[in-house]
């Protein structure tokens, strides 16, 4: 009977929640605290690529909580102002290093998946990296208990960490 309860409870929240009002406190929303940063070395083009996937509400309040301004990522009438945002807000929170040489980083994009973002960046065109060191701090500036997964493939290895608040750093050799 209870389970009952709450999955009614559950539906009406779904299907009345877009009409009240007010977004729901984000510790409530989802209490998961995660990113992800899948960086791949391309051997056709020789680029490091990056897929950052990160719950929307999450990075939206990280970037008004940054820049002090409205964000709204799903609005196609703001997506060049957001596209700077983002931009922005990457260039603060993320960095990699291939073989000791701080890489500099082409932004490419975002889209909305669902309840999360994915963006993309690059690098220009390396040698295949033997070592990869990536910086991340991403939702650092909103969550203490803000957990970053990343994985890095190059040549087919793939080799995953996850970086626990305050941890920033990774380094992975191939």
């Amino acid at each position: 009977m209870t389970a009952l309860f709450c999955k009614s409870i559950l539906y009406c929240y779904i299907l009345l929640g877009p009409f009240l009002g007010s977004k729901p406190e984000y510790d409530s929303f989802h209490p998961l605290h995660v990113s992800t940063a899948d960086v791949s070395f391309n051997n056709q083009d020789g680029h490091l690529e990056v897929i950052f996937t990160i719950f929307t509400d999450d990075f939206e309040s990280a970037l008004e909580k940054q820049f002090h301004s409205k964000s709204d990522l799903s609005k196609p009438d703001m997506h060049a102002a957001m596209d700077v945002m983002v931009k922005n807000y990457l260039t603060d929170h993320f960095q990699l290093k291939a073989d000791n040489t701080l890489l500099p980083l082409s932004y490419v994009g975002f889209e909305i998946n669902r309840e999360a973002v994915n963006v993309y960046i690059e690098s220009g065109k390396i040698a295949s990296p033997k070592k990869i060191e990536a910086y991340d701090s991403i939702l650092h500036n909103l969550f203490n208990d803000q957990l970053n997964i990343v994985h890095m493939t190059v040549s087919g290895t793939r080799k995953s960490a996850k970086l626990d608040y305050p941890a920033t750093r990774i380094t992975q050799v191939f």
